[in-house]
């Protein structure tokens, strides 16, 4: 359940980029796919969707192997690697973005917290990813708790970037009332 909530929160954050009005054009009809490789918010939501659509991929086929108990929770948990690639990809070009330029900013203001919340977040789904293909092969309590420990940090990290997003959200909406 949790990853189909996950893709659809990614696919709601495409249709908002993909629908922002441009001020020259006015305002368009209501799209589902769009080609604007010129923006990099069209390649941050883009690739941080196909990166839900290969967790679910991966999510969906363990759900149907008919494992044993120990085998589902080193499969269903375990973050998809491409997917992961995806989310870092995608994590990245957003903190540029917001940043300005490749690595760092000397403002930080809550887009940069946002931006650094999501990308530490991206990195530890990484980590977990690199750890989940560790536990099957030494299977010990240890790695898997490490794998378990950085996918919930990960999500955590994205909860806390998500939660910075509603005091923005009101500052943009009494900035444009006024």
């Amino acid at each position: 359940m949790g990853s189909i909530f996950f893709t659809s929160a990614a696919l709601v954050q495409w249709l908002e980029a993909i629908n922002t009005a441009d001020p020259q054009q006015g305002t368009r009809r209501f799209r589902v796919l769009s080609f604007e490789p010129h923006r990099i918010d069209w390649w941050v939501c883009g690739v941080l969707l196909v990166g839900t659509l290969f967790f679910n991929v991966t999510t969906f086929q363990a759900l149907q192997a008919g494992l044993d108990a120990n085998e589902y929770d080193k499969l269903v948990w375990r973050p998809d690697a491409a997917g992961c690639i995806c989310f870092l990809v995608s994590g990245y070009l957003a903190y540029a973005e917001v940043c300005g330029n490749a690595f760092w900013t000397r403002r930080r203001g809550l887009d940069w917290k946002i931006a650094a919340w999501n990308l530490v977040g991206c990195v530890a789904f990484g980590i977990a990813a690199i750890a989940s293909y560790w536990v099957p092969s030494h299977g010990s309590v240890i790695d898997l708790a490490a794998d378990n420990a950085f996918t919930a940090f990960g999500g955590l990290c994205f909860l806390v970037g998500s939660l910075m997003m509603l005091p923005e959200a009101a500052a943009a909406s009494e900035a444009a009332s006024a």
